[in-house]
């Protein structure tokens, strides 16, 4: 189905990005869809009031946010019948990237509403180019598990995707999850890792899994603030290595067994123990 991007009879339910640190950042046009529009549909309601009595802004709020946007798309619609024109906003950055408004425009575009992107700040955009890793394709993966057991899973999955992972990690997680990066990947992959962007204390932190932890040992400063961590895996070098453990694994576990291939295996080409395990419990369940 086509649907138009321009207004019709009905309100318009413009997308709006906001500045991610620097209010400065704001672009005219968002400056003025807040002003104009009847109603905004903010993530946190005393958190945009914040921004909004920065620039004088008096719009009327009402919030949407994870618990609730699905019983507020009814209630947008109506707004829009009635020729309204509502404004949707997160904390920071572009909405629905990690945040609410995923089921709202859902809701909307599925009955033909008018639905208007206003583009401006995204910390995935912002760090990724100025990362230093390859850009021409990336996956985001939003927030990793909070269970080290699934990320690991997500991270040893790395290998099969293709270009920069980029994901967004909390200053209680940071550690953890470099920690898993670093036990499944190790220095086969290069992390850039940007916080607190468009602050003051904006910092990017370029390296290995195990240099980036000692940075963080050498100043606890380094692990605060709001991350996005961005990973480049060296695939042809993984590759090669997976190559060399798959023939030996191939002629030793006729003879011992998976937890014994995998340690033999591990030592003699110096790769993580979980990594050449995974390849002998599937090569066993193969045979």
């Amino acid at each position: 189905m086509v649907t138009q991007t321009t207004p019709d009879v009905r309100g318009s339910f413009y997308i709006v990005a906001t500045p991610i640190g620097n209010l400065d950042d704001i672009t005219a046009r968002a400056l003025k869809i807040l002003e104009s529009s009847d109603y905004i549909a903010a993530e946190d309601t005393r958190h945009s009031k914040k921004l909004l009595n920065h620039f004088g802004i008096e719009t009327k709020l009402f919030s949407v946010h994870d618990h609730n946007e699905r019983d507020k798309v009814d209630y947008i619609k109506s707004l829009l019948d009635d020729g309204k024109n509502v404004a949707l906003v997160s904390d920071a950055g572009t909405p629905l990237i990690s945040d609410p408004g995923y089921h709202v425009v859902n809701g909307l575009r599925e009955a033909n509403y008018p639905v208007v992107p206003v583009p401006g700040p995204s910390a995935l955009i912002t760090a990724l180019c100025a990362s230093g890793l390859p850009t021409d394709q990336f996956s985001f993966l939003g927030f990793l598990p909070a269970k080290s057991k699934a990320r690991k899973d997500i991270v040893a999955n790395w290998a099969n995707v293709a270009g920069t992972v980029v994901f967004y990690e909390s200053t209680h997680r940071i550690i953890d999850s470099v920690k898993d990066i670093n036990e499944v990947h190790g220095d086969q992959v290069t992390l850039s890792l940007a916080r607190e962007l468009t602050k003051t204390f904006e910092t990017f932190l370029h390296g290995t899994p195990s240099q980036i932890l000692d940075v963080f040992a050498l100043d606890s400063n380094q692990t605060r603030g709001e991350f996005v961590v961005m990973a480049s895996l060296k695939k042809e070098d993984v590759n090669e290595e997976e190559a060399k453990a798959n023939e030996m694994l191939d002629l030793l576990l006729p003879e011992v067994s998976v937890k014994k291939a995998s340690e033999i295996v591990a030592k003699f080409l110096d790769l993580k123990k979980n990594q050449v395990y995974k390849l002998a419990l599937e090569k066993s369940k193969n045979d």
